[in-house]
């Protein structure tokens, strides 16, 4: 992941990038699922200056949000205001920095694992999540469908669909749930997310 682009799109394009959504929908759907206990930990992986945040918070989580861009967090600091004390803020790459061990009861990413396509890479952001997730903890994971772009913000990404995620995140995860989202983009066009919900075993 190349922090400089990140912090670029950030910057620049602000709320008018691709995968933003005013409310998520399906992802969240998976997220009440879980029946998590109020107080419970929440990161929200590569979260940019989305309103998942908001979501986790009404939800009684304790959210960490996590980005490569510290421009996307200042913007999530700013919106939030009064209410920025109650989440903790982490810059990371997530494919190269490590988390905390057992750290969390959630693992919530949109938009960040299909632009890992070098093996390592996903490799490293995997053993991150494997390592930071509680055993019986949840991820929760959206990335571009089989028939989603295979370009975005610029950069290649890699398509899955449930099947090709379970095959990725291997026999230490067992798929709970799948589904499909047409998300309606800034710009009037569609894009077909595959979204599970998967438990750390």
């Amino acid at each position: 992941m190349n922090r400089d682009h990140w912090e670029s799109i950030h910057a620049l394009k602000q709320d008018q990038v691709s995968w933003y959504q005013d409310r998520p929908t399906l992802a969240l759907d998976f997220i009440r699922a879980c029946e998590l206990h109020p107080g419970a930990t929440a990161l929200d992986a590569g979260s940019g200056a989305s309103r998942m945040v908001e979501a986790l918070l009404e939800l009684g989580l304790k959210v960490t949000v996590a980005d490569i861009a510290q421009s996307a967090l200042d913007r999530v600091r700013e919106r939030l205001g009064d209410r920025a004390g109650e989440v903790a803020f982490l810059r990371a790459d997530l494919a190269k920095d490590e988390l905390p061990a057992a750290a969390f009861d959630l693992w919530h990413d949109r938009a960040v694992f299909h632009f890992l396509t070098e093996p390592a890479d996903r490799a490293a952001y995997l053993a991150t999540m494997t390592r930071s997730l509680r055993p019986g903890g949840f991820a929760v994971l959206a990335c571009f469908a089989p028939d989603g772009p295979k370009k975005c913000s610029g950069l290649p990404v890699r398509r899955y669909d449930a099947a090709g995620l379970e095959v990725e995140l291997g026999p230490g995860f067992e798929l709970l749930d799948e589904g499909r989202e047409s998300h309606a983009t800034p710009f009037s066009t569609t894009q077909a997310f595959t979204v599970t919900r998967f438990r750390r075993t």
